[in-house]
């Protein structure tokens, strides 16, 4: 038996926090094209990324994202970058923050692009959550209008925070959207700048989607470095050096996958109904506890719990892990448990988390 069957006989329950589960048929497709790509008979990783057959890709996985986010590319411009959204940290102000930039600080990941900006610039906290260690969104503050921008993380992985709703600013508007892009309908239009890290929601770790506005790339800095400054990834397509192929690639496939389900409001339907599942739960078991306090600011994408009583972690962990569950650990900073409900995790899998609590209940209550 090859190791192809010996996946498909073993189901796997993947809750991952990143990267995270793709759809199947989407990993079917990329592993034939590492062998004949395009019906080529060559590999996809072994084709100029300047062939036709490749630029078709590339057109096609930016035009994806801008029909899921329901934006026009006389508007919008998408580039596929490296780095991952840790090189966006440094770009974002590298590019535009000349005088004041803001931002508000939802967690460890908006801590890193906060600390990346102060060293190019002066920054502004405009809000932070970290009195409560990240449990909440920051409501009611006011935003500088003088700022050059205000940078913000719409969905936090390790705390379990999510935005439900985006601030109405008089300033250009740059969202981290790494860990629940497409996973709901929002107004892109009012963003000057959006980017994502793949490996969540888009694809493997390797490819990062920026989206920007043409007029806000026309206010960037001048003179900046070359392979650091968008407007030489715009001028290029994505082109100017050699671009992540396989990762883009499957990309392009996982959006494509999305569009054939019904685009980014089934999905937003599909990933209510499995983080509604979980939470409940969460809420009637007497073993378990949520770990967000504010509870209308809970991710539909990252589900942080831990047990009630931490001692009897080892019985839960048994339990999942014969369940053929993985990936439910949560993140090292702050123990517990993290269950990740990415696009392509079927709402099957989160049905057998839910059955594996209720047992852990009659086990142990």
């Amino acid at each position: 038996m090859n190791m192809i069957d010996v996946a498909k006989k073993i189901k796997v329950h993947n809750f991952s926090a990143g990267p995270g589960i793709l759809p199947e048929e989407v990993l079917q497709q990329a592993a034939e094209a590492c062998i004949n790509f395009d019906n080529m008979n060559l590999s996809l990783l072994e084709i100029s990324h300047r062939s036709k057959n490749f630029e078709k890709v590339m057109d096609e996985a930016r035009a994806l994202v801008l029909e899921h986010f329901e934006v026009s590319a006389d508007d919008y411009d998408v580039i596929y970058l490296g780095g991952g959204a840790s090189l966006q940290f440094a770009m974002v102000p590298y590019n535009f923050l000349k005088t004041k930039a803001g931002y508000i600080n939802t967690g460890v990941w908006a801590s890193k692009a906060i600390k990346e900006a102060q060293k190019l610039g002066e920054v502004k906290i405009v809000a932070s959550s970290e009195d409560k260690k990240f449990g909440y969104i920051p409501k009611n503050y006011e935003v500088p209008t003088d700022l050059d921008y205000l940078h913000i993380t719409s969905n936090n992985t390790i705390y379990g925070t999510q935005y439900k709703s985006f601030p109405k600013v008089n300033v250009p508007l740059i969202c981290d959207m790494s860990s629940d892009i497409f996973s709901r309908k929002v107004d892109a239009k009012n963003f000057s700048l959006i980017y994502a890290g793949a490996q969540k929601n888009m694809g493997p770790a390797g490819a990062t989607m920026v989206m920007i506005r043409k007029d806000f790339v026309e206010k960037g800095k001048d003179k900046l470095l070359t392979m650091l400054d968008y407007k030489t990834h715009i001028k290029n397509g994505s082109m100017f050096n050699t671009p992540p192929v396989f990762p883009v690639y499957v990309v392009m496939l996982t959006l494509r996958w999305l569009k054939k389900i019904g685009g980014v409001s089934a999905i937003e339907k599909i990933n209510e109904e499995k983080a509604n599942l979980l939470y409940n739960e969460i809420d009637r078991n007497s073993m378990f506890e949520g770990t967000v306090f504010a509870k209308e600011d809970r991710s539909n994408m990252n589900v942080c719990f831990r047990l009630r009583n931490e001692t009897l972690e080892p019985e839960f962990d048994k339990l999942w892990k014969e369940a053929n569950i993985s990936g439910l650990r949560g993140h090292r900073d702050v123990g517990g448990y993290r269950a990740s409900l990415y696009n392509a995790l079927p709402i099957e899998s989160v049905k057998v988390l839910v059955d594996v609590m209720q047992e852990f209940e009659r086990k142990f209550a």
